[in-house]
């Protein structure tokens, strides 16, 4: 270590982890020892129903070296339980990846190699396939294609990833909620690159997104960070208008040749469904910005801690470092 500061942690959202976490950690404690680097693992615990604290206080009784638990208050999503650990990651790399072992963790050279061959601020690893249930992939591509519309990285994103300090430092200054953390990422840099690493099957249980979750994290990237379903209202509104202008012309020569004998019911009907649905459409995207700033302006939390367990907690966990600075230091 450097000034007490290790070269690596690693930050994990628990979520019904309970029968996955002995292995988990005794991979990832052996897979770090092998990179020949000093290490730390954040593990934060975002409300689990199941026993996934308890079994995580039998392991750091056995052995907390080098490891920070964290339990919130109650389930935040997964994004929020990252700014968590974040705020508690201290390594000069942070690497985020899931709790269900579908990243081994013997995959993480592969993030740190590439991350040192390109310069890049983050890399993402990249599957050759996932192994997992197909409305899980057409949910995850879902975000993927919002992500590309938005930002234009050219990249794939993913829970796995390793990021430098600096560009994290950067995004800790973002405490609302509805977080989004490759949009963050995003914000702050265009150095970003991927590394080919394995997807493995899931041993147990089940992903903790559901399609629907999978949705709203899809059009939460939209309206946090984009513009464009507003943009989108407007352009329906021009084309509903000038579509209403042209059958308008076009009515009003057919009643100057006399071809309009009965008025009809159906055209005016259907005029008044479309542009009401379009109103209502855009009404309804006018309330979602407007609930988010409200939310916002309310200061509803992205995340309380209930308590915390481990090595870390005797030693003291550092807090965000400032963003000007550790940019200054990372160059």
């Amino acid at each position: 270590m450097s000034d007490g500061r290790p070269d690596l942690s690693v930050v994990i959202p628990l979520y019904r982890s309970a029968e996955t976490l002995p292995v988990l950690v005794a991979r990832l404690r052996a897979a770090l020892d092998a990179l020949g680097r000093s290490w730390e693992i954040v593990l934060v615990d975002d409300g689990s129903p199941d026993e996934t604290w308890s079994v995580l206080g039998g392991i750091l009784g056995q052995s907390a070296e080098g490891v920070l638990a964290i339990r919130l208050m109650r389930n935040y999503g997964q994004h929020n339980a990252l700014m968590c650990g974040f705020r508690h990651a201290t390594g000069d790399v942070i690497v985020t990846m899931d709790d269900d072992l579908q990243n081994p963790p013997e995959e993480i050279p592969k993030l740190l190699r590439v991350l040192d061959e390109t310069g890049a601020d983050v890399v993402y690893g990249l599957y050759d396939s996932k192994k997992q249930r197909r409305w899980r992939n057409a949910g995850s591509s879902v975000v993927n294609a919002f992500y590309r519309l938005v930002f234009r990285p050219g990249v794939t994103v993913s829970s796995f990833r390793a990021i430098r300090r600096p560009l994290l430092a950067c995004i800790l200054r973002y405490d609302l909620n509805f977080t989004f953390i490759d949009g963050l990422l995003a914000w702050n840099t265009q150095k970003i690159a991927q590394a080919q690493v394995a997807h493995v099957p899931r041993a147990v249980g089940q992903s903790g997104y559901s399609l629907a979750r999978l949705m709203t994290l899809a059009f939460n990237l939209l309206t946090n960070f984009s513009l464009l379903p507003l943009q989108a209202v407007t352009l329906v509104g021009l084309l509903l208008a000038g579509a209403g202008f042209v059958t308008g012309m076009l009515f009003l020569v057919l009643y100057f040749r006399g071809e309009i004998l009965v008025p009809g019911f159906a055209s005016t009907i259907t005029a008044i469904l479309v542009l009401g649905g379009a109103q209502l459409i855009a009404l309804g995207i006018f309330g979602e910005y407007l609930g988010r700033l409200h939310l916002n302006v309310n200061r509803k939390p992205q995340y309380a801690e209930r308590e915390r367990l481990g090595d870390s907690v005797r030693r003291g966990a550092a807090g965000p470092p400032d963003c000007a600075a550790s940019v200054e230091a990372g160059r």
